[in-house]
């Protein structure tokens, strides 16, 4: 039997769908199979021994108080969970799932102290979950790897809003969207119709990041493809999920409530493009996928312009609730949940065996 330790909630803003992923995963991982160790991350970053229902009643919900545990980075105690008080080992565990998004958990810092610790993990590693959180090195990435992308202009932690001078308006045009550079889950995003309304927004940006990213709009059909690393190494891109119905909140965009709370999105699977368009999808999610160095999962979103497809962005850790896209494309693919669970863990276990 596998013992696996699942990471959920966090210090991020995303902190409540973690929560929601995490208690999707351990309900279809077969108990015959595997044992569960799950592990709550409370909003202050404390590590507590958590439940297998994180979730109960709540529609935000979120880790609360309970023994504290601490992961050992001992090569002579690889994967052992301890309670750091009194020294009792809780557990010892053959993989890490760390399902947690945005701040500490997509960025690199979650990844890092798990290879310190010497433990297999779902996912990819340190460099390329830091990239991929970082809109602006996505990009640049992406860019230098031939993926197309919009126009941008970078707001920096020492940058006052002098920085966008009429010149870099006339570039960009007009709405733009003012987003958090390493945020997630479409919080901390407001789309400016106004370039009087653009202090308020990179504020309002500023709460969830010091670096903010302008971004010129992108008309056109709003895709996510997922990418999963098999454990013989080999790539398999998802058919391609259409949104519709986007712009229909209150938000105007695919924003937190409309993504979360609201109910006026669907999805069209596969998206009903013709060949080339599909074909264009795949390589472009395969050659980002690639240029990142991404390993084990991805959710790569595209918007489909009269131009072609251009990158939005990449989640190395994408939502993993019953409603969530990259469940939803491949079992439209006919890999059903639970297969996509397992084969996400014989990957992390054999990238490490490798």
């Amino acid at each position: 039997m596998i013992t696996i330790a699942v990471l959920y909630g966090g210090m991020s803003s995303e902190h409540s769908i973690s929560c929601i992923s995490a208690g999707a995963i351990m309900a279809e991982l077969p108990q015959d199979k595997y044992r569960i160790f799950p592990v709550g991350i409370t909003q202050n970053g404390t590590w507590v021994e958590g439940t297998t229902d994180p979730v109960g009643d709540s529609q935000l919900p979120s880790v609360g108080d309970g023994r504290e545990v601490a992961l050992s980075v001992n090569p002579a105690r690889r994967g052992e969970f301890f309670d750091p008080n009194t020294g009792e080992v809780l557990a010892a565990v053959d993989v890490v799932f760390p399902v947690l998004h945005g701040t500490n958990g997509e960025d690199g810092t979650i990844q890092g102290l798990l290879d310190l610790a010497g433990i297999p993990y779902v996912g990819t590693g340190v460099l390329s979950s830091a990239c991929s959180m970082d809109k602006e090195f996505t990009k640049t990435v992406a860019r230098a790897a031939g993926v197309p992308v919009t126009r941008e202009f970078i707001l920096h932690e020492d940058a006052d809003f002098s920085a966008v001078t009429d010149e870099v308006r006339e570039y960009l045009g007009l709405p733009v969207f003012v987003k958090p550079a390493r945020g997630g889950s479409s919080i901390g995003i407001n789309k400016v119709e106004a370039w009087d309304k653009l202090e308020d927004a990179v504020r309002f940006a500023r709460l969830y990041d010091t670096k903010v990213i302008i971004e010129a709009e992108l008309v056109g059909d709003e895709v996510e493809i997922g990418v999963i690393e098999r454990p013989d190494g080999e790539l398999v891109a998802s058919p391609p999920a259409k949104l519709s119905g986007t712009a229909d909140s209150e938000e105007g965009f695919y924003g937190f409530e409309t993504k979360y709370l609201d109910n006026v999105v669907t999805a069209t699977i596969p998206a009903g493009y013709d060949d080339t368009v599909n074909q264009q999808l795949t390589d472009l999610s395969l050659k980002t996928f690639r240029a990142l160095s991404c390993t084990g999962l991805a959710r790569v979103d595209f918007f489909v312009t009269a131009d072609g497809p251009m990158l939005n962005e990449v989640n190395t850790m994408p939502g993993f609730t019953s409603i969530s896209m990259f469940p939803q494309v491949f079992q439209a693919a006919g890999m059903s949940y639970g297969e996509l669970l397992e084969t996400l863990i014989a990957t992390a276990l054999e990238r490490s065996a490798g």
